[in-house]
């Protein structure tokens, strides 16, 4: 029998404008041009890396969605707006020699591998440019968990650049959530759907992850009022970030659903893993979530 237990714990720590996510928007397919290997993002979403020749097709795009950024190791980085209607877009990258940007590039290459030499790397890139948003907040993602106080420092540094700063205040959520303030947390995820006029689906995951523990506690607690407001509370912001990830982010399918499980409503519980299998259709969790629809089905019918 599969567990989501085995599921979430991979995910759960990296995390990241539509009405219900299960509304059925009018999408369509984007194909980018711009160098081999390059990074794309789409209004902030990371959907994929284009291949040896540059190339990248990218399926679901909202209607919404509203500007295209490109990174590819030792070119500048380039954005531009997505066009209505538009089904392709050429994206030409110039070379660059800015050493700042050159070692943001790499630490976030290396990231993943080297995090120590990331951040020397990112401190780097500070240093030569004092006024590089983007680096204080990447060097504040770094630390959280392991020098929150120099993490919450960056992200006031990133506000004084950039005062409307989504990205920043996500990231000051997340520091907060890591030391179990919760108020703080939820305060700093508000404020990031603010800035980002309703368009922020890490800060609406953090929420959700937020009032899903909740949830759990007042259920332990026995307080079942105040634990279905919080499962109720955990599925909106579910919901929105599901549909602001474009099908992205397979663990938030398994975590909705699993509320809904909570929830003891097992027909919208069933909806969401039906979903997953058609958004992921060779995700490696298939054969889990359909296993999962098996035993919610069996539930179902017993109890009729």
């Amino acid at each position: 029998m599969y567990s989501k237990r085995h599921i979430l714990p991979v995910f759960l720590c990296i995390l990241c404008f539509s009405g219900l996510a299960f509304a059925q928007a009018r999408t369509r397919t984007l194909v980018v041009q711009t160098e081999p290997r390059a990074m794309i993002w789409i209004d902030g979403v990371k959907r994929g890396v284009t291949d040896e020749f540059g190339k990248l097709e990218i399926k679901p795009v909202l209607p919404t969605a509203k500007l295209i950024k490109v990174r590819a190791n030792g070119f500048r980085e380039a954005g531009r707006p997505i066009l209505a209607g538009q089904a392709a877009v050429r994206i030409p990258l110039k070379k660059t020699t800015d050493a700042a940007e050159l070692a943001f590039q790499e630490a976030e290459r290396i990231l993943s591998d080297d995090l120590e030499m990331a951040v020397t790397l990112y401190r780097k890139a500070i240093k030569l440019n004092p006024r590089y948003a983007e680096a204080y907040v990447a060097l504040a993602r770094a630390l959280t968990g392991s020098d929150n106080d120099a993490a919450l420092g960056l992200i006031q540094q990133a506000r004084r650049i950039r005062p409307v700063y989504p990205e920043a205040s996500t990231v000051e959520g997340r520091i907060h959530r890591s030391e179990n303030d919760i108020d703080k947390a939820i305060e700093s995820f508000d404020r990031a759907i603010r800035e980002g006029k309703g368009f922020e689906p890490e800060a609406h995951t953090g929420l959700g992850l937020i009032f899903k523990e909740e949830a759990e506690g007042a259920g332990a607690a026995g307080d079942l009022d105040d634990e279905k407001e919080y499962y109720e509370e955990a599925v909106k912001s579910f919901e929105k970030a599901i549909g602001q990830l474009s099908a992205t982010e397979p663990v938030l399918y398994i975590l909705l659903g699993e509320v809904y499980e909570k929830m003891e409503n097992r027909q919208r519980a069933i909806a969401v893993y039906e979903r997953f299998l058609r958004d992921f259709p060779v995700s490696d969790e298939r054969s889990a979530v359909q296993s999962f629809i098996v035993q919610l089905k069996k539930e179902m019918n017993a109890n009729r």
